[in-house]
């Protein structure tokens, strides 16, 4: 499809099915069309006179991610829930007529990658998108996939430090185009999150899990049991929110993350400290009696915030699995009395709330308290700490008559726009001509 023929399309509503699949029935339409429309403009002024009068231009979209539950499980192979949300980065793009991709996204300079060498990693690129992109077509490479070039221009939703999982979500995205322009749209949303993991883990420079990249491209709620990372197994769920009369919030505090990478790091290093002492290599290869058996010999030996953080992955596993059962029921009631222990235990076990380096900063602290003074003594209700801690945001399950409330009390705190009302959407990384 032609830029001027998408664009009108977008323009006249014809792609009005494909948004509402995304956003939700009661999103404002014109707000959607609008934001797709100027992101064709901006791909049209940008390769309008490099791209040839037949290439086909596409729409593309991945959302974030929000946790729901297993908070830290996952790097110690343990369960997760996960959903994706209407927050999303988007791409207008086309096939490239040589071998280089290259992608410009709103606020950055553009990347260009030469695909004639993805194998190699190259220092000069740790770090940056261009190493994320080359990383994506090495994976895809690996795995027997076909990758070529091709032009893109997207734009997000997604803010950093939302704890959406941005990053994730551009991975994602760069997968999900080569899926659809040169594999038939025939690989799977758990392999290219498996690739999304080795780009970043490989190429770009930084470790991580696997939860992310498998919430932006599958989709919906999932259950995730990593007890072997390599074979995830991948369930999916649902969750209707709508009808039970609820929103999922979540407030970004503003903390500062700069100083926190010490924090982040301790929490697996405790858990994995403890692993070894009890002859394994992740705790998910052992079980919690074996953990109380040894409770006196680990405080005297490795301290007791170690074995803390090790009695809350337990316990917070067997919540996931709880909270898996209570979904598969429809009981959200139950789901929703499992999320505030999941809060309680992150506070209290994993201590991830806020960090002992600058006490005088507890923004999360602040939050979850006003959250627990509007939302605590009403049935049905829910927030605790949400993604890394230390700073940043919590998540809340709000009744949807209290929303404006609960947003104005929570802006006056920390700021306007520090609140994102969210849904869970079904879609995770898709093609839209393909929903229409």
């Amino acid at each position: 499809m032609l830029i001027q023929s998408i664009k009108e399309l977008v323009e006249a509503g014809k792609y009005d099915k494909a948004f509402y699949a995304l956003y939700g029935e009661k999103c404002n339409i014109d707000d959607v069309r609008a934001r797709y429309t100027r992101a064709i403009e901006a791909f049209e002024k940008l390769y309008g006179g490099i791209v040839s009068e037949k290439s086909e231009i596409r729409l593309f979209s991945v959302p974030g991610r929000t946790e729901l539950s297993g908070n830290h499980t996952d790097h110690n192979h343990g369960k997760i829930l996960a959903g994706s949300v209407n927050l999303d980065i988007i791409a207008v793009a086309c096939v490239a007529q040589n071998n280089e991709i290259r992608i410009k996204s709103e606020g950055f300079g553009q990347d260009i990658v030469s695909l004639d060498d993805v194998s190699s990693v190259k220092e000069n690129e740790k770090y940056k998108a261009s190493a994320i992109i080359r990383g994506m077509c090495d994976g895809f490479e690996k795995n027997g996939h076909k990758f070529g070039g091709f032009y893109a221009y997207t734009t997000s939703n997604v803010l950093k430090g939302s704890g959406l999982s941005s990053s994730a979500a551009f991975e994602v995205m760069i997968g999900n185009i080569l899926n659809h322009f040169y594999n038939d749209g025939k690989i799977t949303s758990l392999e290219i999150a498996k690739i999304a993991q080795y780009s970043e883990n490989v190429h770009f420079g930084k470790p991580c899990g696997l939860m992310d990249q498998i919430a932006c491209a599958t989709g919906g709620v999932v259950s995730v049991d990593f007890k072997d990372p390599n074979n995830p197994v991948v369930e999916k769920m649902s969750i209707d929110l709508e009808k039970a009369g609820l929103k999922l919030c979540i407030t970004n505090t503003g903390g500062n993350h700069a100083d926190l990478n010490e924090d982040y790091a301790s929490v697996p290093a405790d858990m994995f400290s403890v692993a070894k002492f009890l002859g394994v290599d992740f705790l998910a290869q052992t079980t919690k009696e074996k953990l109380l058996a040894n409770a006196s010999e680990i405080r005297e030996k490795l301290g007791d915030m170690c074995f803390l953080r090790a009695l809350h992955f337990f316990n917070e596993n067997e919540r996931v699995q709880k909270q898996k059962e209570a979904l598969e029921n429809g009981d959200l009631t139950a789901f929703l009395e499992l999320v505030v222990k999941s809060g309680d235990s992150s506070a209290k076990l994993l201590q991830n709330v806020f960090t002992v380096k600058n006490v005088k900063e507890q923004g999360l602290s602040v939050a979850l308290a006003l959250a627990s003074d509007m939302l605590g003594s009403i049935p049905g209700t829910a927030y605790r700490v949400h993604g890394g801690g230390f700073a940043g945001t919590i998540q809340s399950y709000v009744p949807e008559k209290l929303v404006k409330d609960f947003t104005e009390m929570l802006e006056n705190v920390f700021g306007k726009g520090c609140v994102y009302v969210l849904n869970i959407r079904k879609y995770g990384a898709c093609m839209l001509e393909k929903i229409l």
